[in-house]
C-alpha cells in the first residue's frame, strides 16, 4: 500500500524530499490542494473542511499511513482526524521544543515563521506556553513565502526584498535560531542564510516528521517494498501532464541543491 502526503499546495514536497532519503521502498501519493492553497489567510472552519475532503479521498485510494505535510492543516484539524479515521495519520508542528533546547545562550531569543493561521491556533500557543518559560520566542507570519512558493518563483531578486522588508524590525543578533514553522519556507532556506547572521540556526520539522513516519511503519511491520514511485493530484486530480510533473521534479532538485 502506498503512503498519502497532504498539504495546500507544494509545501509538502520539502517533506517527502526528506522521507525519501529514509523510506526510499515506498510509493507515494502527494496531494496538493491547489485549488484552494493557500490556508493561511482562510477561515478555521472552511480550512478544516478543505483538509477533511483531502484525506477522504487519498484514504479511497488505499494508504496505509497519511502524512498531513502542513503546519497548518495539523494545527487546524489533527485531532478530529485521528477521531475519524483509523490509519495512522502523522502531522507536523514548528519545531518549537528544538528549537528552545538548541538555545543554549539565555541571552539569545527565538523567531518562530509561519502562516498566520498557523501562529494563531491554540495548538502552537499551548506548545510555546509550555516550553517558552523564559519567554524568549517571537512570532513572525510570511505569508507571502507561501505564494511565492506556489508560482514557482525562486528567484532571489525577487524574494530576498521581501524577506529583508519583514525581517527589518528585528534585531537579528538577539537570535540564536529561527524556525521555518510552514512545509513552503524551507524552499528558502538558501535566501534566509544569505540574510542571517553566521549563528544562527535554521530548523524545520521535515526530517523529525520522515524519522517518526518511517518509526510508526517500523512498529505495525508495514515498512513497503516499493520503488518511491510518487502520484500526484490536484485537488482530486491525477496530475498526467509531462510539464506539470516536470515542475515538481525541479522541485526536488531544488532541494537538493540547497541543502
Amino acid at each position: 500500500m502506498k503512503i498519502g502526503f497532504f498539504d495546500s499546495g507544494i509545501g509538502g514536497i520539502t517533506v517527502l524530499h526528506d522521507t525519501l532519503k529514509v523510506l526510499p521502498n515506498e510509493d507515494y501519493i502527494y496531494y496538493a490542494d491547489t485549488l484552494n492553497v493557500p490556508y493561511g489567510p482562510k477561515p478555521k472552519e472552511e480550512v478544516k473542511k478543505y483538509i477533511f475532503n483531502a484525506v477522504e479521498f487519498i484514504i479511497e485510494q488505499g494508504v496505509k499511513a497519511i502524512v498531513i505535510a502542513c503546519n497548518t492543516a495539523t494545527s487546524v484539524a489533527i485531532a478530529d482526524l485521528r477521531a475519524k479515521y483509523s490509519v495512522p495519520i502523522i502531522g507536523m508542528e514548528p519545531a518549537v521544543k528544538p528549537a528552545v533546547e538548541k538555545n543554549k545562550n539565555a541571552n539569545k531569543r527565538v523567531l518562530v515563521t509561519a502562516t498566520a493561521l498557523t501562529l494563531k491556533e491554540e495548538k502552537l500557543q499551548n506548545l510555546i506556553t509550555k516550553l517558552d518559560d523564559e519567554h524568549i520566542v517571537d512570532l513572525l507570519p510570511l505569508p507571502g513565502l507561501v505564494q511565492y512558493s506556489e508560482k514557482f518563483e525562486f528567484e532571489e531578486e525577487v524574494v530576498l526584498p521581501y524577506l529583508k522588508e519583514q525581517l527589518l524590525n528585528y534585531d537579528l543578533n538577539n537570535y540564536e535560531t529561527i524556525v521555518l514553522g510552514c512545509t513552503h519556507f524551507s524552499y528558502y532556506k538558501d535566501m534566509f542564510r544569505k540574510l542571517l547572521p553566521s549563528q544562527i540556526n535554521i530548523i524545520d520539522g521535515n526530517a523529525g516528521t520522515a524519522r517518526n513516519l518511517k518509526r510508526i511503519l517500523g512498529e505495525m511491520n508495514s515498512l513497503g517494498e516499493g520503488s518511491g514511485k510518487i502520484t500526484f493530484y490536484n485537488s482530486g486530480i491525477e496530475s498526467k501532464d509531462k510539464n506539470e510533473i516536470e515542475k515538481y521534479s525541479r522541485l526536488f532538485e531544488r532541494l537538493d541543491d540547497i541543502e
